[in-house]
């Protein structure tokens, strides 16, 4: 991660973060996970955090995301999915009737962890290295 600045801090704060769909569907591939991908690019880019790492499974996502001293984690969360969610409902009707009729696409659960702990590196190939990962 590199060190960012503002008029008043210097920072270096990086979050991992994993979320499930609902009932933990597998959701999350072809199409909708390409769009996924990119609708997670433009929040981070809208919101002035650094995507650093982006792995969109089946059934989980895992972001890497650097993001200024000012935001809360839970912030930052709470965005993702409610933009990502209206807007894979809206672009994939289908998903919607399908498997979350009446209720949201996004479980509540989220596992945040901040990088410091162990290194950048060893996140980035944990999460690079999900979809070859044997279950």
């Amino acid at each position: 991660m590199e060190l960012k600045a503002n008029s008043h801090s210097l920072h270096s704060i990086g979050y991992h973060i994993i979320f499930c769909p609902k009932y933990r569907h597998q959701v999350l591939v072809g199409a909708v996970e390409v769009e996924a991908k990119r609708v997670f690019s433009e929040i981070c880019a809208d919101n002035e955090w650094s995507l650093i790492s982006i792995e969109v499974m089946p059934d989980h996502v895992h972001l890497f995301i650097q993001s200024d001293p000012f935001t809360a984690p839970f912030e930052m969360v709470k965005r993702l999915k409610a933009i990502s969610a209206i807007y894979l409902f809206t672009k994939f009707p289908n998903l919607k009737k399908q498997k979350f009729w009446g209720s949201g696409l996004w479980s509540r659960s989220t596992y945040y962890n901040s990088v410091g702990h162990i290194s950048e590196e060893m996140v980035k190939r944990y999460i690079d290295s999900q979809k070859n990962r044997k279950e």
